[in-house]
């Protein structure tokens, strides 16, 4: 990567992989002296019914992923990073990640872990990470375990 990143999007989503995408964003942060946003999207269609019973359902998972952006949020800052954000929203990772949110702080790198789907739920969903990479107009890197 030879880009000089000043505004990085981090998708988080509590992955492993999400893990790997932080720790990449970290030290192109560092070398770039770049602003991070950690993003993470809690797409409530997955929990329809959930919903329907409990309707703190929202909230808690506001609270959930809010606490864990914090966490990171922390080790970025302790790690030298000097201006991290944390964005929550609530829709499609598939439609806020690579389009609204990017567009809307002037991303020009979008980091995000590789999917955990496998290949039958990919056929019928398609990942996260993949329609990040085909709708985004900025640079993105997918974070991938190599084992």
């Amino acid at each position: 990567m030879t880009g000089n990143y000043q505004n990085i999007l981090v998708a988080i989503d509590g992955s492993k992989e999400a893990e790997l995408a932080f720790k990449r964003a970290l030290v192109i942060a560092q070398k770039n002296n770049s602003i991070v946003y950690l993003v993470n999207v809690i797409d409530l269609r997955s929990y329809v019914g959930l919903e329907a019973f409990d309707k703190s359902f929202p909230e808690r998972a506001r609270d959930m992923s809010e606490g864990m952006l914090e966490e990171y949020k922390e080790r970025a800052i302790t790690s030298g990073i000097d201006k991290v954000f944390i964005l929550i929203e609530f829709g499609s990772p598939k439609e806020l990640i690579p389009v609204e949110i990017a567009e809307k702080l002037n991303i020009d790198l979008i980091i995000s872990g590789a999917t955990g789907l496998n290949s039958i739920e990919k056929f019928f969903m398609g990942s996260v990470s993949e329609n990040i990479m085909r709708r985004a107009k900025c640079d993105v890197l997918i974070a991938r375990d190599k084992e």
